[in-house]
């Protein structure tokens, strides 16, 4: 035994000179060790292993007198093998390779497939020969080809990257930073000189990172951010490339990816294409089984690993009844095939669990209960599982819209959702696999059973109402009726929705046994009645019927104590239902019924309301003491009986600021100002607030407000006399029609600048017969409000006001430096657009500087249409530029026979595109450039 230790001391030695050797070589030159060192250490390694176990046994049998034959040839053994390994440990050749010699290894992989990848391949690429991009993130769903795309890029660096090596590691879902720095180590053949410490090995790989030029190194599969920093990954410069794939957007963003890639399914051509390669060439399809094959393809919804194993999984099928089989089960949610349930599930199911979040799993499996390809609204969502209290115990209702929306973000970055945006509105949608993933999840528990938009006439047969459902979705179908003898005995349903089917009635039997019911969904519907047992639903949480357009009346609600959500918009109902002013736990009550009378007290009682929508017809009238004592209020929408009614309820709200509003005053039958994109309007119709200068007469609007209406009403000369509108500083858009008594937005001899005008976005002035101009009594620059008064100002219209003469003068001109569409039309006494005052030579040295241009930087569309006395567009003797100007259009303007604005060098409107004109006002017109008209001839399009 000693003279085994006596040898083992001395192949130490070599070892400790070996790894002092490989570590100066690692650490000074781009190299890397031999494949025999690394075997070779590993070997002294066992058998130090082995001396050790072996003195243990010596040292028991010594105890015990116990002599071996077999322990001394394992210690003869051991003594040949240790002299052995010190005569291999030589290595005359060296220890060490250029690492050039290996740029990393090519891994087998399948051809690209779709325009979107070799896209991304090549912005990848581009991104490795950019210095200032050290980071790069691909992510995506699972089983989209973010592994397949990498392992692309990783074999075009291997085979055509003269100059650059490549690494790869996979991290596992249970990451920690020793694991990884040991796998980062092993696939850059490095070793650390210290096993145990992080920050002293994080150090060592960081040395020799920064020794190893254009190195990319690939993280496949990362589940969270890493903090690269600890593991010793060091990127830049001194460092190398980081590529990283995740299903998570929000690791890429953590990870501070400069460049981040969305891998995204394939098109349906891509998706064929793609399933024909995998099935093989020999595979021959019939007509009528190509048909069916391209709908089974759809199903997999262009995500690359349900084609790929649904294609190997149908080699060899060449009945048509095997194709129309796995095509039924696809649609029905069922994966069927073995293949596709291990492989395409399963990694869906991955990025399920790894929400951890169990009301998080709880929200996306919600999204099933929606239709396949159906875009969700955003809110839509967030309100269910506020109904079904997945959002709960938040203070505000806002509150509980920021965590939702927390929520649904989380699910996208994850790729288990998409965002959608259409006309401005936010949604959601579901990739078809991964709700097919949600489905099968809901079919064992939380037990779902979900048929919506699938045709159905009737509901489903009564053996697939178990027991243990929770939530149940047959919305978007044709159900006109439910048989009168169906009772269902599923007492853990907690969530029905029957939302637009073609329901006339339903039997009071249906809800006999669902005791647990809280969110009833019937929105959308024919129902004409309300059946009895509705009302027996004592943990009822939601009752939706909107636009149930039949449904005439709903009784008493008294029973429904736990109700927080009642939704009667656009029914057809007339009177307020008996009982509902004890609901004292409502949060959300939508009224909005044509028809309906509401009667004074009725929302007394409602004091936790936080969401109260009113129609505004000439009968639905609220009075501002009653909406006052609703100290909860966030969204409010309702008429109000006067402006009295108006200040009332703005006073009562102090510190408290409405998250959304629509307040009229008023009622009238021009409806398209609620057409906005505004949520905090105010309407004022058919008022006067011609005594709104004073504290006595007071016109109070809510803080925030961003869209004033003014329709029908008699008011002040100037809006700068009205003192009370002097701190609304927010508003966005203004709009003032039919109104007697307004001549002027601003006047001069006031000392009101008007800070609702300099944060104004839009005005729009319609069919004032008074008005005169925007400024009033206007002589030079020293008469104009400051600077910035009408600085945000992008759209201006003008339409049917007979007084004004001009819009601007060339100093007014000055005010409007954001002012990209300008209209005016219908207005008979309009002689000039912007006017010369008798003061322009003034002006032009106290503001141009001396210049002789004019200009409207921003303007991009102009549109003078039905003005007869309009004489010029600008009189000033300065040059007008318009930079930006795209569009023109002149329609009816029979006198204006000189168009300065275009009469110039063609250089004045570099970016114009379009002349709407007709074509005898266009021959008619006057040039004095001779080549302006040649030149601009190509834009027109001459009207009929």
């Amino acid at each position: 035994m000693n003279r085994l230790k006596r040898k083992l001391d001395i192949l130490e030695g070599k070892e400790d000179d070996i790894n002092e050797e490989l570590k100066y070589a690692e650490s000074l030159s781009m190299k890397r060790r031999k494949k025999e060192v690394e075997s070779w250490l590993r070997s002294v390694g066992r058998i130090k292993n082995k001396v050790q176990r072996t003195e243990q046994e010596v040292q028991e049998r010594r105890r015990k007198w116990l002599p071996s034959i077999q322990l001394h040839r394992n210690l003869d053994r051991l003594m040949a093998e240790a002299g052995e390994l010190h005569e291999q440990g030589a290595f005359p050749r060296g220890l060490t390779l250029e690492a050039q010699e290996s740029r990393g290894v090519s891994f087998p992989t399948t051809k690209l497939v779709g325009q979107m990848f070799v896209e991304n391949m090549n912005t990848i690429l581009e991104c490795l020969r950019n210095n200032s991009v050290s980071v790069i993130g691909i992510y995506g769903m699972g089983g989209v080809g973010k592994t397949t795309l990498l392992t692309h890029i990783n074999n075009e660096l291997v085979r055509h990257g003269p100059d650059s090596s490549v690494s790869w590691v996979t991290v596992s879902q249970k990451f920690s930073v020793h694991k990884l720095q040991v796998d980062i180590a092993n696939a850059l053949c490095f070793s650390f000189s210290i096993e145990d410490d992080e920050k002293k090995r994080a150090a060592e790989l960081s040395n020799f990172l920064g020794t190893r030029k254009n190195l990319v190194l690939i993280l496949d599969d990362v589940w969270e951010d890493i903090p690269i920093n600890e593991v010793g990954i060091r990127v830049g410069v001194n460092g190398c490339k980081l590529i990283l794939t995740t299903r998570y957007l929000d690791v890429c963003q953590k990870m501070d990816c400069q460049k981040q890639i969305r891998v995204s399914p394939l098109s349906d051509k891509e998706s064929w294409e793609l399933f024909l390669e995998k099935l093989g060439v020999d595979m021959k399809l019939t007509p009528e089984i190509e048909e069916t094959a391209k709908f089974l393809v759809k199903e997999c919804a262009g995500l690359p690993l349900g084609i790929i194993t649904m294609a190997r999984s149908m080699k060899g099928a060449e009945d048509m009844f095997e194709w129309r089989n796995a095509l039924e089960n696809m649609k029905e949610s069922k994966l069927g095939h073995d293949d596709m349930e291990k492989k395409v599930f399963q990694v869906l199911k991955y990025s399920y669990d790894m929400l951890k979040d169990p009301i998080v799993q709880q929200c996306f499996l919600d999204c099933s209960l929606f239709p396949e390809d159906f875009p969700i609204e955003r809110e839509d969502l967030i309100e269910l599982f506020i109904d079904e209290r997945l959002i709960d115990g938040m203070k505000s209702r806002q509150a509980e819209f920021y965590r939702g929306h927390t929520i649904l973000n989380k699910l996208v970055n994850a790729c288990l959702l998409e965002n959608l945006e259409i006309y401005g509105i936010k949604y959601v949608k579901m990739h078809d696999l991964v709700r097919d993933m949600a489905l099968q999840i809901t079919s064992t528990s939380p037990r779902f059973l979900v048929e919506a938009s699938v045709d159905l006439k009737e509901i489903p047969d009564e053996e697939e109402w178990v027991e243990d459902l929770v939530k149940v979705s047959l919305m978007d179908n044709g159900i006109s009726s439910i048989p009168p003898t169906v009772s269902p005995r599923c007492p853990s349903i907690s969530t029905l929705i029957l939302m637009s089917n073609r329901l006339t009635s339903i039997p009071d039997c249906f809800l006999w046994n669902m005791t647990r019911l809280s969110v009833l969904n019937l929105s959308y519907t024919d129902i004409e009645k309300l059946p009895n047992s509705v009302l027996d639903l004592v943990n009822l949480s939601a009752l939706l019927l909107k636009r149930c357009e039949n449904l005439k009346y709903v009784p008493s609600l008294a029973n429904l104590k736990a109700l927080r959500r009642l939704d009667l918009g656009y029914t057809g109902i007339t009177e307020v239902p008996q009982g509902l002013e004890t609901l004292d736990n409502l949060r959300y009550l939508n009224l909005f019924a044509t028809s309906l009378l509401i009667c004074p007290g009725i929302l007394v009682n409602l004091f936790r309301l936080q969401h109260l929508v009113l129609d505004w017809n000439s009968s639905t009238k609220v009075k501002g003491e009653e909406l006052a004592n609703l100290r909860r209020l966030e969204t409010l929408k309702a008429q109000l009986y006067d402006v009295n009614d108006l200040n009332t309820y703005v006073s009562s709200l102090e510190e408290r600021e409405l998250v959304s509003y629509t307040l009229q005053v008023g009622f009238g039958n021009n409806l398209c100002w609620r057409i906005n994109n505004y949520n905090r309007t105010v309407a004022l119709i058919n008022s006067d607030i011609s005594k709104i200068t004073s504290e006595k007469y007071p016109l109070l609007l809510p803080q925030g407000i961003q869209f004033l209406y003014i329709e029908s009403c008699r008011l002040v000369r100037s809006l700068s006399e009205a003192s009370s509108l002097e701190n609304i500083a927010n508003l966005r858009s203004c709009r003032i029609v039919l109104c007697d008594g307004i001549e002027t937005l601003l006047s001069v001899s006031s000392s009101c600048s008007l800070p609702i005008l300099q944060s104004l976005e839009e005005l729009r002035l319609q069919e004032l017969q008074d008005f005169t101009g925007l400024i009033s009594e206007e002589r030079d620059v020293s008469s104009l409000p400051p600077t910035g008064t009408f600085c945000s100002l992008k759209t201006i219209v003008i339409n049917g006001c007979p007084s004004m003469k001009n819009l601007f003068t060339p100093a007014l001109l000055l005010l409007f430096p954001n002012l990209e569409t300008m209209r005016v039309l219908l207005c008979e006494g309009m002689t000039e657009i912007i006017a010369a005052t008798t003061h322009e030579s003034e002006e032009e040295g106290s503001t141009s500087g001396g210049t002789a241009e004019l200009s409207l930087p921003k303007l991009k569309s102009l549109w003078l249409s039905f003005l007869p006395e309009l004489e010029s567009f600008c009189s000033s003797k300065k040059t007008l530029v318009a930079d930006f100007l795209q569009e023109i259009t002149i329609d009816n303007c029979s006198k204006l026979k000189k168009f300065s604005l275009l009469d110039n060098e063609p250089c004045h409107l570099p970016s114009l595109q379009k002349i709407m004109v007709r074509e005898e006002w266009w021959e008619s017109l006057e040039w004095e450039h001779p080549n302006a008209k040649n030149v601009l001839q190509p834009l027109c399009l001459f009207q009929k």
